[in-house]
């Protein structure tokens, strides 16, 4: 998966974790709102991750002299 990939995957899960959360919480769902905080979480790392293969990408380019 591309690092731009990553990225839109873990805005979109932090976006409906963020969502599910918000409806746990006006219909008292606890459950609702600890898998919205889990899709949150997923989304993060999954930015995370586009993150760190862009930052490896810019690494490896240096190294053999790519821009």
């Amino acid at each position: 998966m591309s690092s731009t990939t990553d990225k839109i995957k873990g805005l979109a899960n932090e976006a409906a974790g963020n969502v599910k959360q918000g409806v746990g919480k006006v219909t008292g769902s606890e459950k609702l709102q600890a898998e919205g905080k889990a899709q949150e979480l997923k989304g993060e790392a999954q930015k995370t991750l586009g993150d760190a293969k862009d930052g490896a990408k810019d690494l490896a380019d240096k190294v053999t002299g790519k821009h």
